[in-house]
């Protein structure tokens, strides 16, 4: 983030929630917003230790549990936000679940298809919800979403994370970025799809090895870490930098393509 923090992102004071904030790209996000002055609310779901150490880092930013599955949790979260900063400016929305066992569609249980649903596409529902009432309140803001190139690209044994992902950054990014304009003419919504990310949930994935066989894709034949998901995140809730952009889905994921680019 030192090449931004030589921009203005007009993000100094701003009042922001960072869901998933516990994970790996939602703390490098939360950790970002702090470097440009802004007060973030840390929020995580099980992984408490993981968010009160991030807070500490942050100089003792405020905390807020919620599982983003239930409505009236949701709701508590943003209350609870609004009472620590405020108002509630940006909502980053950067929880998600992917399972890593590979089944394919003949073999996917119910359950599973469900479940996938309700943590990476109902819960963004609700949050952006929740958020869009803030935004009703304060008549401005700015909301950017987490997808995945599951969502763009598709994934074998993962078609439940892909559907889900595909929502998000399709049909939901693109209605409610209509949709927020009727209740603040300047407010937006965006969205970042990383690829292969270097983060707890990929934990043991990455090694050298592994990490040739999926850049076979990509014309950078590496992974992400998750600051370059912040540092995008960063710029698109920043009205300063991206004041006219709405509905956009920016993927960082080394040029990845649905095709081979390298033969080995």
């Amino acid at each position: 983030m030192n090449s931004l923090c030589r921009l203005d992102t007009g993000l100094k004071g701003k009042g922001i929630v960072v869901t998933g904030a516990s994970g790996g790209i939602g703390s490098a996000c939360a950790r970002a917003f702090a470097a440009e002055g802004a007060r973030v609310v840390v929020h995580y779901h099980r992984g408490e230790e993981r968010a009160r150490a991030l807070a500490g880092e942050l100089g003792g930013a405020p905390v807020a549990q919620a599982d983003l599955e239930d409505e009236a949790e949701v709701e508590r979260l943003f209350a609870e936000a609004r009472d620590a900063l405020g108002s509630v400016d940006v909502c980053a929305q950067m929880h998600g679940f992917w399972p890593r066992e590979d089944v394919s569609v003949w073999e996917l249980p119910l359950e599973r298809w469900e479940a996938t649903f309700r943590a990476n596409l109902t819960s963004v529902f609700l949050v952006a919800r929740a958020f869009l009432r803030e935004v009703e309140r304060n008549g401005h803001g700015s909301l950017v979403l987490v997808g995945s190139t599951a969502g763009v690209f598709g994934e074998a044994g993962h078609a439940d994370y892909a559907a889900a992902k595909s929502g998000v950054t399709a049909g939901l990014l693109l209605s409610l970025k209509n949709e927020i304009t009727r209740i603040a003419p300047g407010a937006r919504v965006n969205a970042v799809a990383p690829g292969w990310t270097e983060s707890p949930m990929t934990r043991g994935l990455v090694d050298p090895e592994r990490v040739r066989e999926v850049s076979r894709t990509m014309a950078l034949r590496k992974v992400a870490q998750p600051e370059d998901i912040a540092a995008q995140v960063v710029v698109l809730a920043s009205d300063r930098l991206s004041g006219h952009v709405t509905g956009q889905l920016v993927t960082v994921a080394g040029g990845m393509e649905g095709r081979t680019v390298h033969a080995d």
